[in-house]
């Protein structure tokens, strides 16, 4: 992996980390166009620079990151013991799942359940949870279970946690934040376990790529989630679950045989 290819995937999962559009997804296909094979270290490698763009979660939210937000992290870590716990038990078999077809697939289906969503259940009103503090145990548990659907490549760590919010009553907004903050233990977990089973497969070469690619991926992610919040003021998820599909459609007519 050259340091221009670090780059670019640095860039390509910094922004679409905390997007409900799948960063695993775009640096499987990103990593097709690139040539570059997908071995135990290329993944391990994106999953580490995938923690570089949650550490921007704690310099955008760091005023939660306190020993006063213990009862909003007590939700939080709730709703990471689902896919923890299914991930640890099949990690293995989750990681065979990689496929242009599967990514393809997931893309299209998580597409469709976004414009369902915001058709026939998005509602927000007096009653909508506005604020993530208010979120409530039973709420964040089924946040956490809908979390598990990330585990398939292509579904979106994001998008499966932002429809779960949204269907249990949060806002478009708090709906994102909840899975920015739901990111951290995920990713934590995640990062730590691909460090210690491939620590020895990294060579001073891959290292080099590796810091870039994690730096990179942290300024751009924290960039991208101001914007998203932003864009969410004004506009619902219906854009992205419809470049989802058209990105789906494309993928299976130019990969898959």
């Amino acid at each position: 992996m050259t340091l221009l290819d670090s780059i670019i995937l640095g860039i390509i999962e910094g922004f679409t980390e905390f997007l409900p559009i799948s960063s695993t997804g775009h640096l499987i296909v990103a990593s097709q166009f690139l040539g570059i094979d997908q071995t135990a270290v290329t993944k391990a490698y994106q999953v580490i620079i995938q923690f570089g763009a949650i550490l921007a979660v704690v310099l955008n939210y760091r005023d939660k990151f306190s020993i006063e937000k213990i009862d909003l992290w007590t939700k939080v870590f709730l709703a990471f013991i689902p896919i923890g716990a299914v991930g640890f038990l099949f990690a293995d078999h989750i990681k065979e799942l990689f496929s242009i077809k599967i990514v393809a697939i997931m893309f299209i289906l998580g597409g469709i359940a976004f414009l369902i969503v915001e058709k026939f259940f998005i509602h927000e009103g007096k009653d909508t949870i506005d604020d993530i503090e208010n979120v409530s145990l039973k709420q964040a548990m089924i946040i956490g279970f809908a979390q598990i659907f990330a585990l398939i490549p292509g579904t979106s760590r994001a998008g499966s946690t932002i429809i779960g919010a949204l269907l249990v009553g949060l806002s478009r907004k708090a709906s994102a934040e909840f899975s920015f903050l739901l990111a951290f233990p995920v990713m934590s977990a995640v990062t730590v376990y691909d460090l210690l089973k491939h620590y020895n497969e990294f060579s001073s070469e891959n290292l080099t790529a590796l810091l870039v690619g994690f730096v990179v991926s942290f300024f751009v992610a924290f960039l991208t989630i101001k914007l998203f919040l932003k864009f969410l003021n004004n506009f619902t998820f219906v854009s992205f679950g419809i470049y989802r599909i058209i990105f789906g459609v494309l993928l299976l007519l130019m990969f898959v045989k």
